[in-house]
């Protein structure tokens, strides 16, 4: 089963599939958290959703509390802190695990890919990307660090929607 058929709600509960948030086009997936200190990356995330969004690309958040407790808010708090701070109009999941007995099988597939470093594994903190074709294959795999506008991101981003 891709990882695209996974069951895996929107941030306001209607359910769906992985499918459903990136409708068919290339994603980029970000486990995301309102109190970190890398969520000032929320504002490159939606600048990449403005730039490359639409028909050809979306940024998917998944809310994850996992570390650290940095994203302990509902759903309601979750979403209007999105808004209100960083204008966020990309699609967001409802909050799941990333790691652990309950990672959610989307992320059970992804830890497989590596990183740049060449290292697969469990996911080191919020904010660590994926870029998934449009078929849902795991193409490049970010660490937390590497901001959403870099060159790296930004080049793999356009060969998959060029």
């Amino acid at each position: 089963m891709s990882i695209l058929e996974q069951p895996l709600a929107r941030l306001d509960g209607t359910p769906g599939t992985l499918a459903d948030l990136t409708g068919g086009r290339p994603a980029l997936l970000v486990n995301v958290a309102s109190k970190c200190g890398l969520t000032p990356q929320y504002a490159g995330l939606e600048r990449l959703q403005e730039e490359y969004g639409g028909d050809a690309f979306t940024v998917v958040g998944i809310p994850c509390n996992q570390f650290m407790g940095q994203e302990p808010g509902s759903a309601e708090e979750i979403a209007e802190f999105c808004s209100a701070t960083y204008g966020v109009t990309f699609p967001l999941s409802e909050k799941i695990e990333v790691n652990g007995e309950g990672r959610h099988p989307v992320y059970a597939e992804l830890v497989g890919t590596p990183n740049e470093s060449g290292e697969a594994g469990d996911i080191a903190w919020n904010f660590e990307k994926f870029l998934v074709a449009a078929d849902g294959t795991p193409i490049a795999r970010f660490s937390p660090q590497v901001e959403p506008e870099d060159e790296r991101i930004v080049s793999a981003l356009q060969s998959l929607t060029a």
